[in-house]
């Protein structure tokens, strides 16, 4: 996983602050709380701690307000340590759920983080605002590095399917898949400008 502190403008969307994630006054929290994701009307999922288990009930308290509530134990999800916050690849979730999915896709798009990995795939989150990570140094960047070693990025993806064609003399293929306004669009130009460098 790529790791960077000290970040400056382009890379603050790329890179995420280890530092900050592996504070371990944060882990002992976590641990101490018992913190579950629960179904939410309002938000999807909320995060709460187990306060009491009454059969097939649970006793909650919400993370966000304070407040106690009664659920039922097959609508509670196990929450990730503070540790998996803003993984670049979702695969690396030690609890796979779809509270967990969810909130590592939102925690990272609100941190300008709008490229996660999800296994083989790439997930992007249209920005509807333009990012400082498609210039020519973004591109040197992730030139000739391979993907575990760069955080999520398009680049990452054309520079794997690029090298492999190198590699195994083969075909490569990369498919988009989304609607037809918006990020899907940019994502085509940005391969589009990228490929014609190499010729």
């Amino acid at each position: 996983m790529a790791q960077r502190t000290g970040l400056e403008d382009p890379e603050r969307y790329l890179f995420v602050d280890r530092a900050v994630i592996y504070n371990p006054a944060t882990q002992a929290d976590w641990t101490a709380k018992k913190l579950v994701w629960i179904p939410s009307e309002r938000h999807g999922f909320e995060a709460a701690s187990i306060k009491e288990e009454r059969g097939d009930e649970v006793m909650v308290e919400l993370a966000e307000n304070g407040k106690k509530a009664m659920v039922n134990k097959d609508d509670i999800q196990k929450m990730n340590p503070p540790k998996f916050s803003k993984v670049e690849d979702m695969a690396e979730l030690t609890c796979l759920n779809e509270a967990s999915v969810l909130h590592n896709l939102k925690d990272r798009y609100y941190s300008g983080l709008i490229y996660t990995y999800s296994g083989l795939f790439c997930v992007v989150i249209n920005p509807y605002k333009n990012l400082p990570i498609y210039s020519e140094n973004i591109i040197e960047m992730y030139r000739g590095k391979k993907r575990h070693e760069m955080p999520p990025h398009i680049y990452a993806i054309s520079e794997s399917a690029y090298r492999c064609m190198l590699q195994d003399r083969e075909d490569q293929s990369i498919l988009c898949t989304g609607n037809l306004n918006g990020s899907f669009c940019k994502q085509i130009q940005f391969w589009n400008h990228l490929e014609m460098r190499r010729l």
